[in-house]
């Protein structure tokens, strides 16, 4: 019983990690936000402790020829306090700021009709540069590649779009790419729909200033820690963990202002379905798990789109 729980739990585990690249990949084929400014608070159900996160990416569209070809660059960078007030068994001494820096490079262009082709590099430092400097497992690169059927403009009565793609991450401890899915479609002049991850959502267009939605969504994080911490086990030995993950899958309302056509205000508020944090050691085996009992989620911020 007991390894068949154990074997559950990875299974869910792994799961999750899969997630989290989808996360990662499909939100540069889905959104069209050129930049974006967030604040997210997650306070921990039963517990002290809470995140604390700050968000801001630029992407800059840069158009090659007539063909519809475009590189994209794009800079972004996350700042996470995880205030860990709950007794732990390791040392929780610089380990409650984590920073993430990070550096990409999109091409895009038509292949045929409403169809696309896409792909993505980039770089990212994650740690919690607790030694002030950089460590090769801070590292991290991404590839993506996706096929995308985008058909809108004021011809088309239902706007839709449809991305499928491949996604390789080195954080992931694996050697193959994972598939993304996702699908949009406007099916109403006051309604549209998405489907796939990172998000799904149903969304009413109240007028032109002001949209609600309902969604079901995943965020999270992931990072080196440098000097890592021995985690004391139940049997009194200790082991090294030298990455820290958070994963949450969550459902909840939101709310849109446009203050112009391309600059809006957003807030999210949610409750997660799947909440948990954890740390590994160098092969990502689960050494310790925070308090992951389901929690609220306020998110807030202004971005600027297409």
């Amino acid at each position: 019983m007991k390894k068949n729980l154990l074997r559950v739990n990875s299974f869910l585990s792994t799961g999750m990690i899969m997630f989290c690249l989808f996360f990662s990949a499909s939100s540069f084929s889905q959104t069209s936000d050129l930049a974006r400014i967030e604040y997210t608070f997650v306070p921990q159900t039963n517990s002290k402790n809470s995140v604390n996160r700050f968000r801001g990416f630029v992407n800059y569209p840069i158009k090659l020829g007539t063909n519809g070809s475009y590189i994209i660059p794009g800079i972004e960078y996350r700042d996470v306090d995880l205030d860990i007030k709950d007794p732990v068994p390791f040392d929780r001494a610089e380990l409650g700021k984590f920073q993430l820096f990070r550096v990409s490079l999109a091409y895009t262009f038509k292949v045929k009709n409403d169809w696309r082709l896409a792909f993505k590099t980039g770089a990212e430092l994650a740690s919690n540069f607790e030694e002030n400097s950089i460590k090769n497992r801070d590292i991290n690169f991404t590839g993506s590649a996706f096929l995308i059927r985008d058909r809108k403009g004021d011809e088309v009565k239902k706007p839709s779009r449809f991305i499928i793609g491949l996604n390789y991450s080195t954080n992931a401890g694996r050697p193959f790419p994972l598939p993304v899915v996702n699908y949009y479609r406007k099916f109403h002049s006051d309604w549209s729909y998405s489907l796939g991850s990172p998000k799904t959502n149903l969304k009413y267009f109240w007028d032109k200033k002001n949209t609600v939605q309902a969604f079901i969504t995943l965020d999270g994080f992931f990072s080196n820690i440098q000097n890592g911490r021995n985690v004391v086990q139940e049997d009194g030995s200790s082991t090294l963990a030298e990455n820290i993950s958070m994963t949450m899958v969550l459902g909840g309302l939101g709310y849109e202002y446009g203050f112009t056509k391309h600059l809006l205000f957003y807030a999210y508020g949610g409750y997660t379905f799947y909440n948990e944090i954890r740390l590994r050691d160098q092969y990502d085996n689960n050494l310790y798990k925070l308090n992951d009992k389901n929690t609220f989620y306020l998110r807030a911020g202004v971005k600027f789109k297409i």
